[in-house]
């Protein structure tokens, strides 16, 4: 996905320019700024609905936000991405049904980012 390449991209400008050590929501409010000033759709804070098999709603996700209402961006400022953190987008793409999901992390030396494909 194109969307995910310019995710990419912004993501490592951001990186670069407020290197790591600031709290999470630095980093998203820095994301949803840039990626609105690019022109690209931004919803954060974005609650995702979970349903039981036979429909009954059983709760909501609040995924850090929505990209252009097609894919998930679940961000941390943590060390190294865990496996509950890969957990965590799994369980929001699934909720969401949609298909593509990327886990950022801005909190170590070097920026880590994963893509997920459902």
């Amino acid at each position: 996905m194109k969307l995910c390449d310019r995710i990419r991209e912004t993501s490592f400008a951001i990186h670069s320019y407020l290197r790591h050590g600031h709290l999470e929501k630095i980093y998203e409010n820095a994301l949803v700024h840039r990626l609105q000033k690019l022109g690209i759709s931004v919803e954060p804070q974005q609650p995702l609905a979970v349903y039981d098999e036979d429909g009954t709603l059983l709760g909501d996700f609040v995924a850090d936000m929505v990209v252009e209402d097609s894919l998930v961006v679940e961000l941390k400022a943590c060390k190294a991405i865990a496996d509950e953190h890969v957990a965590q987008i799994l369980g929001y793409l699934r909720a969401s049904r949609m298909r593509h999901g990327l886990l950022i992390n801005f909190g170590a030396s070097k920026l880590q980012i994963q893509k997920f494909v459902l």
